[in-house]
C-alpha cells in the first residue's frame, strides 16, 4: 500500500503545491479497537493518535504510523516527525527549503532543531506554556502563511 501511495505522488508531483507545507495530527476514538490504541480521559475513551503532513492545498503527503492516544502530544515527536520526512524522500519530493506550518504543540525544541537539520522553515507560534519552551522571542512568525494551516484542518475534520 505504502509503494502505491509513494508512486502515486512522484506521478502527481505537478499537481501538488508545495509552497508551504501543514503538519497537524489528529486524536481519535477508537471504538472497535485496533493496534496503538489505550485509555485517553480527557475524551472517556480508547483513542489512538496520527500525524499528517499536507500541500498548501490540503492533499495529504504523508501519515505516521498511529500511536496509544495515552501519550502526551509531543511524546516521541521527533521520530514519528522523521518517518513524515522518510515518506517524503522515498516519494522523491525535496525537504530542503519548505515552510512547515504547525500548531503551537509542536514548538519543541528538539523538534525545531530537526526542522532546521533538514533545511526546513518552521513557521510555528510559541507555545509558553510548553515546559519546553526554549524560543526565543525574535523567533519568526508569518502571519499571512500560518493562515495557510486551515488547509490541514480541512483535511482532518
Amino acid at each position: 500500500m505504502e509503494n502505491l501511495w509513494l508512486t502515486s505522488l512522484r506521478l502527481h508531483r505537478r499537481a501538488l503545491d508545495l509552497s508551504s507545507v501543514q503538519l497537524d495530527g489528529s486524536h481519535t476514538l477508537a471504538k472497535n479497537g485496533g493496534a496503538a490504541i489505550s485509555y485517553q480521559g480527557r475524551k472517556a475513551g480508547r483513542t489512538t493518535k496520527a500525524l499528517f503532513l499536507a500541500d498548501n492545498q490540503g492533499l495529504p503527503l504523508a501519515v505516521a504510523t498511529p500511536q496509544a492516544g495515552n501519550q502526551h502530544d509531543t511524546f516521541e515527536l521527533e521520530r514519528v516527525f522523521a518517518e513524515l520526512c522518510d515518506l517524503l524522500k522515498a516519494a522523491e519530493l525535496r525537504l530542503e527549503g519548505l515552510f512547515l506550518n504547525a500548531d503551537k504543540a509542536f514548538d519543541v525544541s528538539n523538534l525545531r532543531q530537526a526542522y532546521a537539520r533538514r533545511g526546513i522553515e518552521a513557521n510555528i507560534p510559541r507555545n509558553r506554556r510548553s515546559a519546553d519552551w526554549q524560543t526565543d522571542d525574535d523567533t519568526p512568525l508569518d502571519p499571512e502563511l500560518y493562515r495557510r494551516r486551515l488547509a490541514i484542518e480541512r483535511l482532518n475534520a
